[in-house]
């Protein structure tokens, strides 16, 4: 089979060609699906490529439905590289891809041509905060979490557990959080990201008034002081919700120039596009998120907002010992905000977690000078296309999921903010169709993949909802309305995953069942262990044996339900509808 020239590809940089700590660099290639069986990464230094120099087999990272990607790392002894690659046809043949094209011939002089890394310097590594990896989150919609304090309910509230409305208020606030922190230990919650907590108008707070105090019906400053130290004790994370990108219609300055006009001296605090501020036809004269009045957007290149939001920045984390920030609308706020953003950010807390809400390809925003990590929409579609629309089958889940693998360095991966529902999206088990064990599925997957996983509070239990309002109910504490059988797989879920390194390290691969498309099943290893997973996502029973991939045979069931029946050479794997299986043995014969 020829070599398919136009499907290879690589570059210095970005996910390709990038440090992934200060002494490692992770080298990548593309090339057509099933087209090249072999390639060798020839590397070695620049200044004496003869006395440096070595050749590196190249292993297969991920595969989607058009391309194989590879990847090698390498540690040069000082810091540099040059490189080139070999690919091996299955004729025999061999391809040479230096910077400056294809050769049927190595390269001659090493200097010559070739890929250059030119220096790793450590200040350019993109070092995201290593806590995130062994992060649990919960996200918190703090209006309808839990009323601890009555005394601050806004007026009209009403009463715990009604149906909610865009515009309706059930009084829940930083109290009720407090009281509920033994419920989220329990569950194994160890990091908690809070929708927005400043001064605002609406139920949902991002129509910010006052940046610097929280909002009154939650508590107060100091109250906020007591929730993060209570945390703190418990070792919980505590993240924040930043909207910068707009303010509030009662924001001072942006009231300000409704009332002066263009004579307000903070005019160029906004986009206006026409005076005086109205709403024609639907659409504001000013730029505005979406095209939402009550949400003025912020001109981040003027000086004097750049200068009172980094101070926002910098005032919560230094007075609250927050652990970092979600960023609003991140992708519609320009890249030199974020940049001095993120010094001033890491110059306080340099394991500050920065997180961007971004729903597509993120890449301009992850080179280590911006964010640490997106929310992982693309992977919330994945998994909810495969467990719970049903759309797609487990090979082209498994392709999806190589996409997303390729596509950011590895250090991203490791952080990056998996969810399967927020605030803004139609609950999880109202997406299965109420069916909890395709619910589970997709959360079973979630916490035994790479990055952090996030649990959008009540899911937990079994709540359910429609799109924004409908979704964003009052958290159900009354025991006998939960359900405490899927309340209970989340907690072993989560225990299984924060006990084992290997299920939060970067060891996947997927085995292929074509007989069964809607089979999944996957690897998760380390060098200390390997879990085999079977997900049946099928509404009939599956019979399949798998190869063990493990000589040993030395495979126990994990999970209490024993589907599996475990020989020397293969898995026998009987599975009911939605059912699923966790196999797990040493790392012994281990393969990447």
């Amino acid at each position: 089979m020829m070599i398919m020239l136009e499907a290879v590809y690589h570059r210095m940089g970005q996910n390709w060609s990038y440090a992934y700590n200060d002494s490692t660099l992770h080298i990548r290639i593309r090339t057509k699906r099933n087209n090249v069986p072999r390639i060798d990464l020839h590397c070695g230094d620049k200044y004496n490529s003869e006395k440096y120099k070595e050749t590196i087999s190249m292993e297969r990272l991920a595969s989607d439905g058009l391309f194989d990607y590879w990847q090698a790392a390498v540690q040069p002894r000082f810091r540099r590289l040059v490189y080139y690659f070999a690919l091996h046809s299955d004729n025999g043949e061999i391809l040479y891809f230096l910077e400056k094209g294809f050769f049927d011939q190595p390269p001659k002089v090493m200097y010559e041509g070739l890929f250059d890394f030119s220096y790793l310097n450590p200040q350019d590594v993109h070092m995201p905060p290593a806590w995130v990896k062994d992060a649990v989150f919960y996200q918190i919609f703090p209006e309808r979490f839990a009323n601890g304090d009555p005394s601050n309910d806004p007026e009209g509230v009403q009463e715990w557990g009604g149906t909610p409305s865009a515009g309706n208020f059930f009084g829940g606030d930083l109290q009720g959080v407090i009281d509920h922190l033994d419920y989220l230990s329990e569950l194994g919650i160890n990091a908690l990201y809070f929708n927005p907590l400043f001064a605002a108008t609406t139920n949902h707070k991002y129509d910010t008034a006052d940046y610097m105090r929280i909002d009154p019906h939650f508590g107060t400053n100091e109250k906020l002081r007591e929730l993060v130290d209570a945390c703190h004790a418990r070792g919980i994370r505590v993240l924040l919700d930043a909207v910068f990108n707009h303010c509030g219609h009662t924001f001072p300055p942006f009231v300000d120039v409704l009332n002066n006009g263009p004579d307000s001296r903070y005019a160029d605090w906004f986009h206006i596009r026409e005076w005086p501020l109205r709403v024609v036809d639907g659409i504001p004269t000013y730029d505005t998120f979406a095209f939402e009045p009550i949400m003025p957007k912020l001109n981040t290149a003027n000086e004097e907002v750049k200068a009172y939001l980094l101070n926002v920045g910098r005032f919560w984390l230094e007075e609250m010992g927050l652990d970092g920030w979600r960023l609003d609308v991140a992708n519609e706020v320009d890249h030199q905000f974020w940049r001095e953003f993120r010094s001033e950010i890491k110059r306080i807390n340099p394991s500050a977690y920065i997180l961007g809400e971004i729903m597509h390809d993120s890449m301009p925003w992850l080179q280590g000078d911006q964010f640490d990590a997106v929310m992982n929409y693309p992977f919330t579609n994945i998994l909810l296309n495969f467990f719970a629309r049903r759309l797609t089958n487990a090979a082209e889940f498994a392709q999806a999921i190589g996409t997303q693998l390729a596509g950011y360095p590895q250090q991203v991966t490791e952080v990056s903010f998996n969810l399967l529902g927020s605030h803004d999206t139609t609950r999880l088990l109202t997406l299965c169709g109420g069916n909890v064990e395709r619910m589970k599925l997709a959360t079973l997957f979630q916490l035994t993949y790479l990055g952090a996983p996030c649990i959008y509070y009540g899911d937990e239990i079994g709540m359910d909802g429609e799109h924004d309002p409908l979704n964003r109910k009052c958290m159900e504490w009354d025991k006998s309305k939960q359900n405490t059988e899927l309340l209970s797989f989340f907690r072993s879920m989560i225990s299984l995953r924060k006990a084992h390194p290997a299920l939060r390290g970067s060891g996947l691969r997927f085995l292929p069942v074509p007989e069964h498309p809607q089979l999944l099943i996957y690897e998760r290893w380390d060098g200390n262990e390997r879990f085999l997973f079977m997900l049946n996502n099928e509404d009939a029973p599956v019979v399949a044996a798998i190869p063990a991939a493990h000589p040993a045979g030395s495979w126990r069931t994990v999970n209490s339900e024993p589907y599996a029946t475990v020989e020397e050479s293969a898995v026998q794997v009987a599975l009911p509808p939605y059912g699923y299986t966790i196999l797990h043995a040493p790392a012994a014969g281990t393969a990447g």
